[in-house]
């Protein structure tokens, strides 16, 4: 129980310290999307700055405490619990104070409170200025990046080196973290900010699944010794490369393209359907190629892990019906949002994430 204790201090000290830096540490201002009344809320994203902290936080404590980075590892099953508690109250603070802000948001049924407990009231919470939903990313990515720094310390101390496949798992997980903070303002058009509450599907979400769910390749490369063939190690570096080039190419594309800052795709004019959606590259071959790049890189970094268990590969089996699932209601609502303009850009661009086959 004491240890337990200890890991609720943990959590909390590390969200609280993220939430106090993510409003006094200086960063770039842009507008999020337009929301009710015509309000556009602004943003301060100084995620890749906290980040960029964290990671040098990180490299100190390796040269002067590496003990000290070992604790995440050692101690899974304790900071899980404190996680999960975490998550849990913060999730019944958000839904008591959205229905006592919006009361008419409630909705009728015997399981309608449990329904809104789980999806949430209210869309974009905010607390002393700081959106909690796009603040939540950063505990969530950040966490993540130490569970995995916990492991590579872990294997250097016990084993009194890092294999190959573990240095190549961190480079992998770094790069794409930090790629995400760099872009940390496409966030602001994405589907879960524009139309997702914020309740304890998405807390939960952000504070266990994350960071203690998809770190499973890197809990089981620490104790792995066998060496990467060479071959292993370029596929899945070309992988890693194929599937950032697809990621991040098309939320790019995306991003710039609702910016009003997108002229030309790949040597061409820009096209369009009905000048709301764009038919121009990755966009103009699927419509959801992003989720397949972020699946490849997933893909990539769970390659290392062999044939020794199978655990690491239950997060590709959960983020392919999560990708599926999630392309198949943004059909639904793109359908409903656009009609006609939809129909046609189905036909211009006829497969979701797999060319030819889905």
């Amino acid at each position: 129980m004491t240890e337990v204790r200890v890991a609720v201090v943990v959590v909390v000290a590390f969200v609280g310290l993220l939430f106090v830096a993510s409003r006094v540490v200086p960063g770039p201002v842009e507008q999020g999307a337009e929301g009710a009344g015509g309000v556009r809320a602004r943003y301060r994203l100084n995620g890749l700055r906290l980040f960029l902290a964290a990671a040098l936080a990180a490299a100190a404590a390796w040269i002067r405490f590496p003990t000290a980075l070992t604790y995440p590892a050692r101690h899974a099953g304790e900071l899980f619990v404190a996680a999960n508690a975490f998550a849990f109250v913060l999730a019944t603070v958000l839904h008591v104070y959205g229905r006592r802000r919006h009361p008419g948001a409630r909705g009728a049924g015997p399981l309608r409170g449990l329904v809104d407990y789980i999806r949430g009231v209210e869309l974009n919470p905010q607390w002393w200025g700081v959106d909690l939903k796009m603040f939540s990313y950063r505990p969530s990515l950040i966490g993540l990046f130490l569970i995995n720094v916990s492991f590579l310390a872990t294997q250097y101390l016990d084993q009194g080196s890092v294999t190959a496949r573990m240095a190549l798992y961190q480079a992998f997980f770094f790069l794409y973290i930090a790629n995400y903070f760099q872009f940390e303002g496409g966030m602001l058009h994405t589907w879960d900010i524009l139309a997702e509450r914020f309740g304890w599907m998405l807390v939960w979400g952000d504070y266990v699944l994350v960071p203690f769910f998809y770190s499973l390749p890197g809990r089981t490369l620490t104790g792995m010794r066998e060496p990467l063939p060479p071959g292993s190690a370029v596929a899945c570096t070309a992988l890693f490369l194929g599937g950032f080039w697809l990621f991040r190419g098309a939320n790019e594309q995306k991003h710039r393209f609702r910016r009003g800052r997108l002229r030309s795709v790949w040597g061409r004019p820009v096209e369009t359907v009905g000048g709301s959606l764009l038919v121009s590259g990755f966009w103009g071959v699927g419509r959801k190629l992003n989720y397949t790049g972020e699946f490849l890189l997933y893909v990539s970094w769970t390659a290392l892990c062999g044939t020794e268990s199978v655990v690491p590969y239950t997060v590709l089996l959960f983020l392919a019906m999560l990708f599926a699932h999630r392309a198949h209601r943004d059909d639904r609502r793109c359908r409903a949002k656009y009609g006609p303009l939809w129909e046609e850009y189905c036909r211009r661009a006829r497969f979701r994430m797999i060319p030819f086959l889905y």
